[in-house]
């Protein structure tokens, strides 16, 4: 399938705040989106495409609202809730599926669940494709180049602030309660609980950034996917402190200060990679971590529907697609850097 006016693409949770920024993306690409989600009233106002009525509890409503869509994209958490419902419906209409994913658990099952069935099937599931477990994902598998294990993984998220949206909320809400209230965290090559107070640390991020007091073990989506293809038992993840507070105060939505839709927030993604005595680093630095979903969501679609990935069943970023060049191909909203040395922290 090309790209173009010739495909269409499902957005499942179109009038959410992530999947506005998908449909605007599918547009701009040239894609027909097919709005999709519970309530039909708001998906017609949005005026972006056809409108079709689903709700994951009803499984002919999913079919009836996948007919004719070339791929899926799931942007409506809490995917606990939404993924594994989406994902049969990809399957029986034989299409690839992409979703947004921030939650840990959700995309483990997505793993465990539907490895064998999707590839089976023949179609690719690719799981957190978004700013958390995607883009973490692909700078880390970039990082490594010829290396096929590594020692560990650090990725420290350098955010501005970090005003959340109703839906990462609902979705931290439901993690939170799968977890019993514990927190994670990715050691000795699997996924481990625990109670214990995450540290107070400092990462010195690349460029304007600089040395930023971090959270450790802030444990994101990419303790899933970097893991799932590369043999790499200790996965750590940090949050800047400012991001963190403004998470658990979630006082405000993000606000939006341009005609994209982007608000003020900016970022850092900032990955080490570490084998023996050897480092590797890179960074990604934009702005919104939620518009930069789209473009990451998007370009996989777009890749999957061209013939240009490796994704055969659940895949991650790194493992379906040339982690450096779909980075490279992202030029208009990320800045990459790779610089040699070694890490401030």
């Amino acid at each position: 399938m090309g790209n173009g006016m010739d495909a269409s693409v499902a957005v499942f949770g179109a009038y959410g705040h992530t999947g506005r920024f998908v449909v605007a993306e599918l547009r701009e690409r040239g894609y027909e989106p097919l709005l999709i989600g519970r309530d039909l009233d708001r998906l017609r106002a949005m005026g972006q495409g056809e409108a079709r009525q689903a709700t994951v509890g009803d499984p002919a409503s999913l079919d009836l609202a996948l007919a004719g869509a070339a791929a899926v994209i799931n942007c409506a958490g809490p995917f606990a809730e939404t993924a594994g419902p989406l994902v049969e419906a990809a399957l029986r209409a034989g299409i690839p599926y992409v979703d947004v994913a921030a939650e840990i658990e959700a995309n483990v099952d997505t793993f465990t669940l539907f490895a064998e069935r999707a590839r089976e099937a023949g179609v690719p599931v690719v799981p957190a494709m978004a700013f958390y477990g995607g883009l973490g994902d692909l700078l880390v598998t970039a990082a490594m180049g010829e290396w096929k294990a590594a020692d560990e993984v650090h990725v420290a998220y350098g955010l501005s602030s970090w005003h959340p949206t109703a839906g990462t909320l609902a979705s931290g809400t439901v993690s939170g309660q799968r977890r019993g209230g514990r927190r994670v965290r990715f050691t000795g090559g699997e996924l481990r609980y625990h109670e214990d107070a995450l540290p107070s640390l400092e990462w010195t991020f690349p460029g304007a950034l600089g040395t930023q007091p971090v959270i450790g073990e802030f444990t994101m989506a990419d303790v899933v996917t970097v893991p799932s293809h590369l043999d790499v038992p200790e996965v750590r993840t940090y949050m800047t402190a400012v991001a963190a507070a403004d998470l658990a105060a979630a006082t405000s939505a993000p606000v939006a200060v341009d005609d994209h839709g982007r608000s003020a927030q900016t970022f850092v993604v900032d990955v080490v990679v570490r084998s023996g005595g050897e480092e590797r680093r890179m960074s990604a630095a934009g702005r919104d971590i939620y518009a930069i979903t789209a473009p990451l969501a998007v370009e996989a679609v777009d890749r999957l529907l061209t013939g240009r990935s490796k994704a055969v069943g659940v895949v991650s970023a790194g493992a379906a697609f040339d982690a450096r060049d779909f980075l490279d191909a992202l030029a208009d909203h990320l800045t990459i850097v790779a610089p040699a040395g070694r890490s401030g922290r």
